[in-house]
């Protein structure tokens, strides 16, 4: 694999940009999170610095009902799902639907959302968010929630470090409910 970084072709302004760094991870040798109902990869991230957008990237495998995220939003980061097998729930905005295999979604900054694999299904999905602020830390820090090894408050005080703002959403309790 050969990579040039010398030059910023997509650059606008004379000013030095930081250049773009290349980021892989191997599959074995991937970091994973558990908790009760899911594993997450955890496939990449870099930092947003200066000139550079940045980026996080983890999959979920979700097992049969279970529940992903509740209703929140993200102020600066936009939010992508690209559904790998099985189908997943999602709210967005107010509206509820299904994504399948195959299925793209974008959820841009300050619109609510919300995840859960969809009824009766098990669901493994690709997630982005650009820009990056490294979420790695907020997804550890879920699994040691959820699996009773931290304070639930520790979720909502990272909230601007995480950029991650849970809300309450009545369709998606409501859609969770009929769920079972």
């Amino acid at each position: 694999m050969i990579m040039n970084n010398d030059v910023n072709t997509n650059s606008l302004t004379s000013a030095p940009a930081t250049p773009l760094q290349a980021v892989l991870t191997r599959g074995a040798e991937a970091e994973t999170c558990a908790d009760p109902s899911s594993v997450m990869t955890l496939l990449g991230e870099s930092g947003a610095g200066a000139g550079a957008a940045g980026f996080t990237s983890y999959r979920s495998s979700f097992a049969a009902g279970a529940v992903g995220a509740p209703a929140h939003f993200h102020t600066k980061a936009t939010e992508l799902f690209f559904v790998i097998s099985g189908s997943l729930q999602v709210l967005v905005g107010e509206e509820v639907t299904v994504l399948n295999a195959g299925d793209f979604l974008a959820v841009p900054p300050h619109t609510p959302h919300a995840f859960a694999a969809a009824p009766g299904c098990e669901a493994d999905v690709l997630f982005v968010f650009t820009p990056g602020m490294d979420r790695f830390d907020y997804l550890r820090l879920l699994g040691r929630v959820l699996r009773g090894e931290a304070d639930p408050k520790e979720i909502a005080e990272s909230s601007e470090r995480f950029d991650n703002h849970y809300v309450d959403s009545p369709v998606w309790r409501a859609a969770l409910e009929a769920a079972k």
